[in-house]
This record gives C-alpha cells, structure tokens and sequence, in this order.
C-alpha cells in the first residue's frame, strides 16, 4: 500500500499532469484563434504548481515516496519552481510570435509546455534510474514534437528530425551506462548505488565503462562538447518559443539529473568523472566561444554561447571533490546551481526580445536586423544590453557573479591545474565578450535599415514580464546573496541525505 507520504512527495507533478491532460481536451471545445482561455489556464495552472513547489523548498524537508523511487528536497523543489517559472515565461513571450505564425490553430504548444515540464519535474525529483529516464523520455518527446509544430516549415522539420536522430543516440548512451551501472551494483536506486559503490567491493573497471556512457549521456542533454552537435541547428531551425524552451527550463533538468546521477549515485567515483568533466569543460569553451564569433544569426550565435556557458557549469561540478576531500563539495555545486539558474533567467529576455522583434512573415534573427534598435525602442534596446552584458559577464550584471562564484570555487582547490582552467575560462570569457558587444554595437550606433525600422510594439503581459527580466538580471546582479544562499542551503542539505 501506498502511504501518505509518497503522494505528497509528488502532488505538484501530480496536479501538473492532471491539467495537462484536462486543457488538451478542454482546448478542443475553445475556439478563440489566439487560445486565450487555454493561455490563461496554462498560466494559472503553472502558476500553482510554482507557488506548490516553492512552499515544499521553503519547508526544508526531504521526503522519500513510493519505495524510494522520488524524492522532495530543496534543491529538486527549486529546480523546479525555477523551471516552472521558465516556462511560464516563455509562454509568455511565444503567444505573439506563435499566434503570426499558425502554431496556436490548436493548443499543442500549451499541452506540449506542459507535458514538457511535467518531464522536467519527473526528471528532477528522480531518485531511481528508471524514474530519471522516464521523466527524461517525456520531455525529449515532447520536445521533438514541439520542434516539428510549424509543420509547413522545412527548416524546422530539418531541425527535429537530426533533434530526433541525435537525441535518440543519447538516451541510447545513457541507458546503456545506467544498465552498466546495475549490473554492477545490483540497484536501481541511488541511495542503495551509492552505498555499493562506497563498499569498494565492485569491479572498478565495469563502474567506469558505465560511467563514461553516463557521462556522455548526460554531455548531450547540457549540449558540451564533444556532443553539442545539435545544439546550433535545433536553436536556429526551431520556432523561437520552442528554442527558449529547450534553451531555457530544460537546462535545469540537465543540471539535476548530473546531481543525482553524479553525485548523489557516484560520489565515490568523484575522481574519475571529474576528469572527464574537465575535458568536457575546456572543449566547451574554446570550440562555443570561438564559433560564436563567425554566427551572423544571433539565434545561431546564442547556441554556441550556450554550450560555451554549459562549459562553466561543468566547471563548478568537476571542482567540487579534491583528492577524496569533499569540503569543497558544496561551494562548488551551489555556485554551479546559481550559474544554471541564472543563465536561464537571462536566456529567458534575450530570446524574449528576438521574439518581440520578430513578425509575421519576417524572423528577427540575424545581428543585422537588430540594427538601431535603441532608436526604434531604448527599453527594448536597453533590457537586450542587459542581456547580452550578463552573457558576457560585465558588472554588475548577475553573470558577472555567477562566473566569479564558479571560478573562486575552482581556484579554493590550491592545485595548479584548477587554476590553470581557471585562467583559461577567463581567457575564454574575453572572447566571449566580443560577440556580446558586437549585438550592442549595432543596436546603439547603426542606423535602422530595410525591414527593422518600424516601431516596436508588444502586447501589456510581454512588456511587462520583459521589464521584470530585465530588472531582476540587474538586481540580482547588485544582490546575490539570497539566490547565492538559497542554492547553497538546497545543496547542503542534498549533500547531508
């Protein structure tokens, strides 16, 4: 029999999947073109959800449900709040976009969303192999659907069919390190693979080929390198909504799931997924930064800076054991937790603007259609710098800390290699900074040219939520301590279980 609180561990995901199933059939019977009942349901529906998952993270408690298959825990509960609120966002500034270009004929964007994040959920309060890979398969479908909605359009047909082909190798990669994994060990929970592996009485040999796969597996969903391949093409080719989507929430599943496969599965193996994620890191970016400089489409240009950012939050889970000493442990994966969830935050406003910008019939995505746009607009002009200055990691803009939080985290080892990627992210990070100023070049010194010099115009809710974006991106940039602590006591508290 199933107790009390095995459903109270997973009642947000439970109301979640509920209304996605509820507003899949009610939206048969809307039919306003611009799905606004469905919009506003979606919104209100999320918005519980967000308001649920935030009071379980305020609680402080972790709660185990359905033999230890789930967990509710403070850095899960944030995660996905944070997703949760993502997305609401993103629905936010996709309606526009969505409604010019036929992709709200039904409601799949919203059941989609949903379903998406329901797999985001599912993946995050995982504390079982099986259960992480079903919340992950959950959302790479939907995903792939949601790709493929502008179904008159070749390129983003392209675009989820090479998602579909290269995603399928991943899960494929990943399954097979986790069956390595079992076979090693016996479980599929990991609590009890943890405790297997601390035992030092399993074949090291076999626990490191299944870690590798693992590894890999996890590589593709943050888009690192070597496995970034799909990463540029998916963002261009994708509706603009749907590549915030991928772009945004989803990252913050990536990042829960290498927690809970990582370390809370592998703790004990530290040494050597560290150094795979070294490699992983330094590849991500030297190749996003330096292929970013070539992009002339900012959305092209934002995929390689993401594996490039990707790179940094790799950064701060390799550096978070030193030789067996896990006292670093948690500066580390706190630091590397706020770089995820800030990076998401100023993803959000700068696709949030490429989506403002654009129209129907015309896709505001090269740098060049951004020319002038302080004259057409200064808000817009002004929350897109913020953006782009937070990219690039310029006080006192939140990205600045965040790679400040991750780097000192790096360095406090004492060893010279940390500190020699730590000097080589810096150098890096420089590069980066000059396609970033690049975009606000040509938005506040060249003249409006050709299509882009019309006025900018954006419905109260998208200019609303823009603003806030934007503000927040400065704010936390000026306040970090309390995003900083509440990150540091969900993963001290995560380390303590």
């Amino acid at each position: 029999m199933i107790d009390k609180l095995s459903w109270i561990s997973v009642y947000p995901e439970i109301i979640l999947a509920l209304m996605a199933c509820v507003l899949t059939l009610a939206d048969l019977g809307f039919k306003s073109p611009r799905r606004t009942s469905t919009y506003l349901l979606t919104l209100l529906t999320l918005a519980v959800v967000a308001a649920l998952q935030a009071l379980d993270a305020s609680a402080g408690a972790t709660v185990y449900g359905f033999g230890n298959m789930v967990v509710s825990d403070p850095m899960g509960n944030w995660l996905a709040c944070f997703a949760t609120l993502a997305v609401m966002v993103t629905l936010v500034y996709g309606r526009p976009y969505a409604a010019e270009r036929g992709m709200l004929r039904g409601g799949e964007l919203f059941s989609l969303s949903m379903f998406a994040l329901l797999g985001i959920s599912i993946m995050i309060s995982g504390n079982n192999f099986l259960v992480i890979y079903l919340g992950l398969e959950l959302l790479t479908l939907s995903s792939y659907a949601l790709v493929a909605l502008r179904r008159d359009d070749a390129t983003a047909t392209e675009a989820a069919m090479k998602y579909f082909v290269l995603g399928a190798m991943a899960s494929g990669f990943l399954l097979y390190g986790l069956s390595m994994i079992y076979g090693a060990t016996g479980s599929l929970d990991i609590t009890a693979v943890f405790k297997a592996i601390n035992s030092g009485q399993i074949n090291h040999q076999v626990l490191i080929f299944g870690l590798v796969f693992v590894v890999a597996g996890l590589a593709f969903k943050l888009g690192a390198v070597p496995f970034h391949m799909w990463i540029p093409d998916v963002y261009q080719g994708a509706p603009t909504a749907v590549t915030l989507l991928i772009g945004g929430a989803t990252k913050l599943a990536a990042f829960a799931i290498c927690i809970r496969l990582l370390v809370e599965a592998m703790l004990p193996l530290a040494i050597d997924w560290q150094q795979m994620l070294m490699l992983l890191s330094i590849g991500s970016l030297f190749i996003g930064n330096l292929a970013a400089v070539a992009q002339t489409n900012l959305k092209r240009m934002l995929a390689y800076s993401t594996i490039s950012h990707m790179g940094f939050v790799l950064v701060g889970l390799m550096s978070g054991v030193v030789g067996g000493d896990v006292h670093y442990a948690a500066n580390a994966y706190s630091s590397a937790m706020f770089y995820a969830i800030t990076y998401v935050l100023t993803t959000l406003g700068s696709f949030g603007v490429i989506m403002l910008l654009s129209r129907d019939g015309f896709e505001s995505e090269e740098i060049t259609d951004f020319a002038g746009l302080n004259e057409r607009s200064p808000l817009y002009a002004g929350v897109m710098a913020v953006c782009l200055f937070s990219l690039a990691g310029i006080p006192p803009m939140v990205g600045f800390y965040a790679k400040l939080a991750v780097l000192q985290a790096l360095v406090a080892s004492g060893r010279g290699v940390d500190i020699g990627l730590a000097v080589f992210a810096v150098m890096m990070s420089l590069i980066g900074a000059f396609y970033y100023l690049r975009v606000v070049k040509v938005m506040y010194f060249d003249k409006p040219k050709g299509s882009n010099d019309g006025v900018v115009s954006a419905p109260l809710d998208v200019r609303a939520v823009l603003s806030l974006n934007g503000g927040l991106l400065l704010l936390l940039g000026l306040l970090p301590g309390g995003l900083m602590a509440l990150c540091a006591n969900a993963i001290v508290q995560m380390l303590g279980t």
